[in-house]
């Protein structure tokens, strides 16, 4: 079965739509962020650090968790043009993070603006995001059903068996 996320944008979104998944972090996740990015803050790597800063262990890198919205843009085959984050807790190793996506805005053009919130294990908030792109037109989503019709066979998440919570 195709992804719901998927599924949803080529019959059409508007404001309103919710999508809620999750996912969770490790310290390899972590390890191989830092290297893609370059990003050696010794907060993701040093607990002499950490613990200066007033962390209790390391922490993963604020935009390897901002990027739960990747997940969304990529199976509506949102164009993001902006996002915004305001990270209020820190994520730790093996945490899991569950983010709900919900469209506020969309214009006639396509252009649209959705938010973000993101929730850990212990249901305290630990991030918010908000952002701006481009949804599908009528032909983009008329190609994502063909897609989809075809096995989706470059969308990984189409063989992913976890479900989506919403």
């Amino acid at each position: 079965m195709a992804n719901p996320i998927r599924l949803k944008a080529i019959q059409g979104l508007k404001p309103g739509d919710s999508f809620t998944y999750e996912r969770r972090f490790t310290q390899k996740e972590t390890l191989f962020f830092g290297d893609m990015t370059r990003d050696y803050n010794p907060v993701h790597y040093d607990e002499r650090w950490t613990k200066e800063k007033g962390f209790k262990e390391l922490i993963c890198h604020g935009l390897l968790v901002g990027s739960m919205l990747c997940e969304f843009g990529g199976q509506v085959g949102w164009l993001a043009t902006g996002m915004n984050f305001k990270f209020i807790h820190p994520v730790y190793f093996e945490d899991t993070i569950q983010c709900c996506v919900t469209i506020t805005k969309i214009e006639e053009n396509s252009r649209a603006e959705a938010k973000a919130v993101f929730i850990n294990q212990d249901k305290k908030q630990v991030c918010s995001a908000h952002m701006t792109g481009r949804l599908p037109m009528e032909k983009e989503k008329a190609l994502l059903k063909l897609m989809v019709k075809e096995g989706d066979p470059t969308n990984v998440l189409e063989k992913e068996t976890y479900p989506l919570i919403s």
